[in-house]
């Protein structure tokens, strides 16, 4: 059995992965995450008991259960570099040094990370080199990857760093991360089964803006704006800013009520035109559909964007396990004293 902890655990989607992976080899034993709405959506999913600590720089490390594995989706901070040795002490003020102090202390047998792509180039590739050279210092090997998800079974253009540091006593001398599992989904594998509420239809005021200011940047050559996704192509990576929704629009001509369900300027569009529903973002982030949504859409789309792909998580966490598999168990004296009696009788 396996002890985690899940750190800026958001709606516990790297916890899944793991999950996933470890079946019953695996046990959460403690969660930090700041966002209320995000620990709403994370209870109603994980009924596991514990209470979700909020601010992970106010909790002493010493606080913190023991523990083999250590989750952390951290947010990239921007680290001061000049004239230090971009070592553990260069990570005060910055979230990163929260998980640093805690494998300090704790020293788990795994340090697994999620971040954005550019992490790696972030600063001039500083950022990352800080990162990687205090979880050398701490006493761990660090093998990283960039991998995108719609090679994972879902329909979703979004390349992540991934990170997976192993205590140096137990550590390869390589770890081979997984490479493709299905790259054959499209968004008509996620869409919902049955007619949507007209509310996630846009109005004809709102698409008319959107059509003019992708005009205003066609017109200086620029590529931005909304954008309507094929259905038999795959979504660009959604993110929780508005424009993760605006450049992943859909057609869908099953609406049959095109009454207003909300307050909105104009009519609902006659091209059928849509933006995606919470439960189509979760399926592009691989979540299982017992997973439950209850708060606001406001709120899921945020989560949703801000969250990991499962089955990345789950396919590197299956790897991570097999790894472990293959360490040594340790002998305790009694156990090496019978040994040796049963070598000498041989």
């Amino acid at each position: 059995m396996y002890k985690s902890i899940d750190l800026f655990a958001g709606i516990g989607g790297i916890r899944l992965g793991f999950d996933q992976a470890f079946g019953n080899n695996i046990k959460t034993v403690f969660i930090s995450e700041w966002d209320e709405k995000a620990v709403e959506t994370y209870k109603a999913n994980f009924n596991d008991g514990i209470d979700v600590v909020g601010d992970i720089t106010k909790v002493d490390e010493k606080d913190i259960p023991n523990h083999d594995i250590l989750l952390a989706g951290f947010p990239c901070q921007a680290f001061s570099l000049a004239g230090h040795k971009r070592g553990f002490e260069d990570a005060r003020g910055t979230l990163f040094f929260d998980v640093a102090r805690i494998i300090k202390k704790h020293k788990p047998k795994i340090v697994f990370c999620e971040n954005v792509k550019n992490l790696v180039n972030h600063d001039r590739g500083r950022t990352f080199q800080v990162i990687k050279n205090i979880l050398e210092e701490l006493g761990y090997a660090v093998f990283y990857q960039v991998l995108n998800s719609k090679n994972f079974g879902v329909p979703q253009n979004r390349e992540r760093i991934y990170i997976v540091a192993f205590r140096n006593d137990i550590a390869p001398s390589d770890f081979v991360f997984p490479q493709k599992t299905d790259d054959t989904k499209v968004i008509k594998d996620i869409v919902e089964e049955q007619e949507v509420s007209s509310k996630y239809y846009l109005s004809t005021v709102y698409l008319a803006s959107l059509k003019r200011h992708k005009e205003r940047h066609a017109s200086k050559g620029n590529g931005f704006g909304y954008e309507i996704r094929e259905a038999t192509s795959v979504a660009g990576a959604i993110v929780c800013g508005g424009m993760g929704r605006e450049r992943n629009l859909i057609i869908d001509e099953r609406l049959t009520d095109f009454t207003p369900v909300t307050h909105i300027k104009g009519e609902i569009n006659r091209e059928y035109i849509r933006k995606m529903t919470p439960r189509e973002w979760a399926r592009l982030q691989g979540f299982p559909d017992e997973y439950k949504l209850l708060v606001a859409d406001t709120h899921l789309y945020k989560q949703f964007g801000n969250s990991v792909t499962v089955p990345v998580i789950c396919a590197i966490a299956e790897q991570i396990k097999s790894y472990l598999a293959k360490e040594k168990p340790e002998m305790n004296p009694r156990e090496e004293s019978y040994k040796q009696i049963a070598i000498a009788w041989r």
